[in-house]
């Protein structure tokens, strides 16, 4: 590289730092964006296989996984939750074959959010 085409290198070697720093700015702005966490262990005979929440701490929703899973277990291991647990409102969809079934399971309090999956063996 010659002496004259130093400026125009700097010059762009600036521009896409200032390129990088603005696109690390917009990511930063979605750090609460859904986040997964490790599964509290499961109790009966099955296995909790993902927890993600969104605005609330991992430690929060292992509490919302628990609660949910007491709250439907009070019907059988096959049972149902309708009532809100710590506050949540749960929605839970299932695929269900012979031996077991797996199912999401997504909770909201407000703009809080934990979503976990699960198997449970029958």
């Amino acid at each position: 590289m010659t002496h004259s085409h130093r400026p125009r290198a700097l010059g762009m070697l600036a521009m896409a730092l200032t390129t990088l720093l603005i696109v690390a700015a917009v990511l930063a702005g979605t750090a609460h964006a859904d986040h997964p966490c490790a599964p509290p262990t499961y109790p009966g005979s099955g296995y909790f296989t993902s927890l993600e929440v969104s605005r609330t701490s991992c430690a929060t929703g292992s509490k919302v996984v628990m609660a949910w899973y007491h709250c439907r277990t009070r019907h059988g291991l096959s049972g149902h939750c309708d009532a809100r647990v710590l506050g949540f409102s749960c929605s839970e969809r299932r695929v269900t074959i012979p031996t077991e079934y797996d199912a999401r399971v997504t909770c909201h309090r407000g703009a809080t959010t934990v979503i976990h999956t699960y198997q449970q063996n029958t």
